[in-house]
């Protein structure tokens, strides 16, 4: 008599993944094709250093708001149909962008002539394109802060904790690859025109959003997704059935964990993204063309952190460790690997800077994996994506304070010694991370998940 066949386990949370990583991937095309066009647009509009920091803090304001709204709006309706309206509307607002040129060349006389003798009369090219930037970014942030919180969640959907701190670290790696391609695309689309880039990121979205629809369901809704692999992914006690108030959060130590986290780390990736092109333009003299295998090696290296910080505290639980633990040991090994950054604003080698701020943007990628992790580790699914709102809106009010600080800094140095010195930024971005790694471990010692009673349920 024949034996039966043994019930074979799917891996589609994998797939899943691989659609979070894909969609991290598109969103820092954008976020990095800003970064590169940065001396260009600079030289093109007239911006000072401060103009400039005004956009980026546009986009970071927004993207704080965005965070937490769009974050809530992923827990209320799910997060298939919330990637359906953040990637939607981001579409849109990317190709806004080309419009701000035709603004400024073709409208700008239009403009004055309708308010001349009034004080918009006298608005020059530089107000109008910082004007314009600030409100196409602003409105391009307000979407695109769903897509963190959102692809947590799903994380939390479709992968058991001791797999979450490597899938993330997966998906958040697209963040790298992102700025990687953009170094590419950007090059390659100037022949066409600034704008050309800004239009291909759109189109890249909207072909995400094809596959998100035709891929994405919850684990129990998919076909595919096999008895045992159903039973992995739900292998974790189940989280608490009581309903827990938006606001309510903020009364746990879990939650402030990861937003006094990521209010210290967040505004160092958005300078890191947005000021590299320009640090190395200024401190090493070379043009956009000349840039790109250093902006490859920096993100690279940030992608090899990303996943080796998941990677490190997951092959810490495996070999016996407990979770809080592992995730503390990956804390501190980013933390320290963050360091050395504070010494490359006075490095004269170029490549020796290169693996500098390649180190430091490794060191916070890795930080990074684990930081979000620790929120599926200690918050109910049902809330995740509230928490990682939060918390993407706590980074982004520091991403906003820090870049406009920024701005004001370099702009000093160069009326004061007749050059852009970028020591102060770099020495804030290089320890910011043992502090969070110790407010971290003051708010959680043990990890351990959120509790409520009925008290704070009603």
């Amino acid at each position: 008599m024949s034996q039966p066949t043994p019930a074979k386990k799917t891996h589609y949370r994998w797939i899943v993944c691989a659609l979070l990583f894909f969609a991290t991937t598109i969103v820092y095309v954008d976020r990095q094709v800003l970064g590169i066009l940065g001396p260009t647009l600079t030289d093109k509009f007239g911006w000072s250093e401060e103009n400039f920091g005004f956009i980026v803090a546009s986009f970071t304001l927004a993207y704080g708001i965005g965070y937490s709204l769009v974050g809530r709006m992923m827990d209320v309706i799910g997060e298939r149909k919330g990637f359906l309206v953040v990637f939607g509307v981001w579409s849109l607002a990317e190709l806004a962008h080309a419009l701000i040129g035709p603004l400024v060349s073709g409208g700008l006389p239009w403009f004055n002539a309708v308010f001349a003798g009034t004080f918009l009369g006298g608005l020059t090219p530089a107000i109008v394109s910082v004007g314009g930037f600030s409100v196409v970014r602003f409105s391009l942030g307000l979407v695109e802060g769903g897509h963190f919180p959102g692809a947590v969640k799903t994380v939390g959907q479709w992968h058991p904790k001791r797999e979450r701190a490597l899938s993330t670290g997966i998906f958040n790696s697209g963040s790298n690859v992102g700025a990687i391609v953009a170094i590419i695309i950007v090059p390659l689309t100037l022949h066409w025109g600034w704008a050309t880039a800004f239009c291909v990121t759109g189109v890249l979205s909207l072909v995400w959003l094809v596959f998100w629809l035709l891929f994405y369901d919850r684990p129990e809704r998919v076909s595919r997704v096999s008895a045992k692999e159903l039973a992995l992914i739900r292998s974790d006690p189940p989280d608490p059935a009581a309903r827990i108030p938006w606001l309510s959060l903020l009364r746990y130590r879990q939650t402030w964990a990861f937003v006094l986290g990521t209010f210290l780390t967040s505004p160092v990736w958005w300078f890191y993204i947005n000021w590299t092109p320009k640090f190395l333009a200024n401190n090493h003299k070379i043009d956009i063309q000349r840039m790109v295998g250093p902006l490859i090696v920096v993100y690279l290296m940030a992608d090899l952190g990303s996943i080796g910080g998941g990677a490190l505290s997951s092959w810490l639980i495996r070999r016996g460790a407990s979770i809080n633990a592992a995730r503390k040991t990956a804390f501190f090994f980013c933390a320290c690997c963050a360091v050395p950054v504070t010494l490359v604003a006075r490095v004269t080698d170029l490549w020796l800077a290169v693996f500098l701020v390649g180190l430091a943007a490794a060191a916070h990628a890795g930080f990074s994996a684990n930081l979000f992790t620790i929120v599926s580790d200690t918050i109910p699914r049902k809330a995740v994506s509230s928490v990682v709102g939060m918390g993407g809106t706590a980074g982004s009010v520091g991403g906003v304070g820090f870049a406009l600080l920024i701005g004001r800094i370099l702009d000093w140095t160069n009326a004061v010694y007749g050059k852009k010195d970028y020591l102060v930024p770099f020495l804030i971005a290089g320890s910011v991370y043992l502090l969070a790694a110790m407010i971290i471990h003051l708010l959680l010692p043990r990890l351990e998940p959120m509790t409520f009673d009925e008290e704070r349920q009603s």
